[in-house]
């Protein structure tokens, strides 16, 4: 896991930004403990969108639609680019 300590976190802010944007998150302790975390807007964005139901809903719509055969293929909507 990806853990700094909320007193490193200060002083190097900067570098533990760009770790962030490569590894998608961070965990920050304070005085031993994982307090909070920084996380990458990406996998934020993608927690946020598995947290609401009708996402949750469409996915397992599409994966049934998938499975029944009702898709297309790449050719079929772009056929030759």
């Amino acid at each position: 896991m990806n853990i700094i300590s909320s007193t490193k976190l200060r002083n190097n802010l900067s570098a533990a930004f760009k770790k962030v944007s490569g590894d998608k998150y961070l965990l920050v302790s304070h005085r031993g403990k994982i307090k909070s975390a920084i996380v990458d807007i990406d996998m934020l964005e993608d927690v946020l969108e598995l947290s609401d139901s009708k996402y949750l809903k469409s996915i397992r719509e599409a994966r049934e639609q998938y499975k029944r055969g009702e898709y297309y293929t790449f050719e079929e909507v772009f056929g030759n680019i």
